[in-house]
């Protein structure tokens, strides 16, 4: 059973484009290779990346002039390099970075099928190209996953302990949670994020649509508060699984997180930690003046009741004399009516 929904959900999870989007081609006067349907670009190269699997992936990298960090880019799982083109160009520009992204095997003209593991030995090839070829550090480094992508994306993340970010877009707990509401993990189940994400010691930006019917934005949700360190989450009202980029909060909330995570870790949250300061001192003041006040009250509490013990003593005094003088005259009363009594008798 655990087999055949194992291989349920990796039947559910690839869908790569057929036919491909795209051809490589050489380019005639410089021999570099490049995507068919796109023009060569001096800041973009396309190659082809051997894998511990045995295959061979097709990825891009683009350079930006200004750039401190790198995005490396884990796409849908419907998708492949040349839909994706234009949009990492975009990225690249709006959010002043280096972009890499790259086909799972089986993708676009990436050899090989589709699976949970080679999609894992895929991004380990692609971020070492960038180490040893592009001398990106893993500190300059944001992993990018979308949908699909998030697998891949955490399971990197998880085992490398100095990133500078993850972005985790209509992302999924795990790939038989996407099917079905199972409570926990199963041994057969593929891209368990749930368990990885918890692994990952870097700030996370969760993006998620709210009408998203493919990943429900709950997926998106949990993930988000399994992470250690939560930034600001965006949920797009009313986006669906494959529109989040149209929607204009989409790229201004990006280029504050990478703008963010740029800076030094202590300065990323000066602002929000002294808001967060202040608020603590306001309230640790509103504390001392309710303490104040109840340690007024409790005074006030101790005057009234020494000065009703004060009137209660006053009262047992007065009610003690008037016993004494009733008693005193009840018996000056017998007296004298046994006094006329004899005298009546005589």
């Amino acid at each position: 059973m655990g087999g055949v929904t194992s291989s349920m959900a990796a039947k559910l999870a690839f869908f790569p484009p057929n036919p491909p989007s795209y051809k490589l081609v050489a380019d005639e006067m410089t021999g570099l290779l490049l995507l068919s349907t796109f023009p060569h670009r001096e800041n973009v190269e396309i190659l082809k990346l051997p894998t511990r699997k045995g295959t061979e992936v097709v990825a891009m990298y683009i350079r930006h002039p200004m750039a401190t960090s790198t995005l490396l880019y884990s796409h849908g799982n419907a998708a492949d390099l040349g839909q994706m083109y234009e949009l990492f160009v975009e990225l690249s520009i709006h959010l002043r970075v280096n972009l890499m992204g790259y086909d799972y095997s089986g993708y676009g003209q990436s050899s090989g099928k589709p699976s949970e593991q080679h999609t894992y030995a895929d991004i380990e090839a692609v971020y070492k190209c960038m180490e040893e070829g592009y001398g990106a550090k893993q500190e300059d480094i944001i992993l990018y996953g979308q949908s699909v992508g998030s697998g891949p994306t955490l399971d990197l993340a998880a085992r490398l302990p100095h990133l500078r970010a993850v972005v985790l877009h209509s992302p999924i707990l795990s790939g038989l949670r996407v099917m079905y509401p199972v409570k926990k993990s199963y041994w057969f189940d593929i891209y368990k994020n749930i368990d990885k994400i918890q692994l990952v010691d870097c700030p996370v930006l969760v993006i998620h649509g709210t009408a998203d019917e493919v990943v429900d934005c709950s997926h998106g949700k949990q993930l988000w508060e399994l992470s250690k360190e939560k930034y600001e989450p965006l949920w797009l009202k009313g986006g669906n699984h494959c529109d989040l980029e149209h929607h204009p909060e989409y790229i201004r909330h990006l280029k504050k997180f990478v703008s963010t995570v740029e800076k030094p870790p202590s300065q990323r949250y000066t602002g929000s930690r002294r808001r967060s300061t202040d608020q603590q001192l306001s309230n640790s003041n509103n504390l001392n003046e309710k303490l104040e006040k109840l340690k007024n009250q409790s005074n006030y509490a101790e005057k009234l009741r020494v000065s009703f013990d004060q009137v209660e003593r006053s009262r047992r005094s007065v009610d003690c004399c008037l016993e004494k003088s009733r008693k005193s005259v009840d018996h000056q009363l017998e007296r004298g009516r046994k006094s006329v009594d004899r005298i009546r008798t005589g």
